[in-house]
């Protein structure tokens, strides 16, 4: 499965990379949702771990554009500031609030694995 993670923070970016790919998954990272969009205009990623507060398009809005335009695409959004009702998400999409534990995150990411 490859995972595209979009975050603005370059510690969190990095650190999330390196636990997934830890997990076996294949990950790319992006610093917003423009980087993020581009590539996925060049790749195919099954899953993106988005966070919602980041400078430009925001990662609910990433994460509708991104259903909308590569489904089946699978989305995990994250914030540490705010709380995101799961009806602002499009369907299927996931909220975490940071900081979870890996053992959430693992989970969730196994729980959106292509069947």
């Amino acid at each position: 499965m490859r995972i595209l993670i979009v975050d603005d923070e370059p510690l969190i970016r990095l650190g999330l990379m390196s636990l997934v790919e830890e997990w076996g998954y294949e990950a790319d990272m992006a610093a917003d949702a423009k980087s993020a969009i581009a590539l996925m205009e060049q790749e195919r990623f099954d899953l993106i771990i988005t966070d919602v507060d980041m400078p430009g398009m925001d990662g609910i809005a990433l994460a509708h554009y991104a259903a909308s335009t590569w489904p089946p695409i699978r989305i995990i959004v994250v914030s540490g500031k705010i709380t995101v009702d799961a009806a602002s998400l499009p369907d299927g999409a996931r909220f975490l609030a940071k900081p979870c534990s890996d053992t959430i995150l693992n989970a969730a990411i196994a729980e959106m694995r292509p069947t």
